[in-house]
């Protein structure tokens, strides 16, 4: 076997090793954790509460306005306690940043023109809200009552140009549709009965035999029945 090369042991035509591959440093291994600099150590530190109730407030505004009410509860969900959360709306309100009555008055107008709710819907609204009562009246009276009985009619007029069916049956649907606005039993049934004495003749036929008075009255009764007792 005089022509065979001799085995080193790195297979039969390995190559000699390279001068300087020995004294290369190891590669320091993927994922491996890095010192810390001051700026990460000041990172980790839990920031103050304060601070923190300030920037969620903050991020709640900055989709709509808030009353104080609707920002206590989301400090709360947060898990700010009671004594920061105080100083932080406290503070807001100094400054004007938290304004219920122009939250209420605003809302007011909104949601009178936009969805053409009636002060009762628009009442209950601004309670659901956390807005004192005595701010929500002032608030709903810049709403009147020819105003609101406008409204109404408008909206009834609407609903009559793809309204269906015999007069008595647009008749109910429109009346129920004014109430779950919060219109009452009055202003409901008047301008249901007068937008159907401007349909047609036969509208108005039965328009004629209405009697707002009474039926305002016999709704009314109903309703003050329904609602519970103390």
């Amino acid at each position: 076997m005089a022509g065979r090369r001799a085995r080193t042991g790195r297979g039969w035509d390995a190559s000699p090793p390279r001068t300087g591959d020995a004294a290369d440093p190891p590669r320091p291994r993927r994922g491996g954790r890095r010192a810390e600099s001051p700026a990460d150590e000041q990172a980790s530190t839990p920031r103050d509460e304060s601070e923190v109730a300030r920037e969620i407030c903050l991020r709640q505004l900055a989709v709509r306005p808030r009353t104080r009410a609707e920002l206590a509860g989301a400090l709360a969900k947060r898990g700010i306690s009671e004594e920061v959360s105080a100083e932080v709306l406290d503070r807001y309100d100094e400054v004007g940043i938290i304004d219920d009555a122009a939250f209420a008055r605003a809302w007011v107008s909104s949601r009178h023109s936009g969805r053409g709710l009636a002060r009762r819907a628009l009442a209950n609204e601004l309670r659901r809200k956390g807005v004192d009562g005595e701010v929500a009246t002032e608030a709903l009276g810049e709403l009147d009552e020819e105003t609101e009985a406008e409204t109404a009619r408008g909206l009834v007029e609407r609903k009559l140009r793809t309204a269906r069916g015999e007069p008595d049956a647009v008749f109910r649907r429109l009346v129920g549709m004014l109430a779950r606005k919060g219109y009452p039993p009055g202003v409901a049934i008047r301008a249901v009965k007068d937008a159907l004495a401007a349909q047609s003749a036969e509208a108005a036929e039965f328009a004629e035999q209405i009697d707002a008075d009474a039926l305002a009255d016999a709704e009314g009764e109903l309703e003050r029945d329904s609602r519970p007792t103390d």
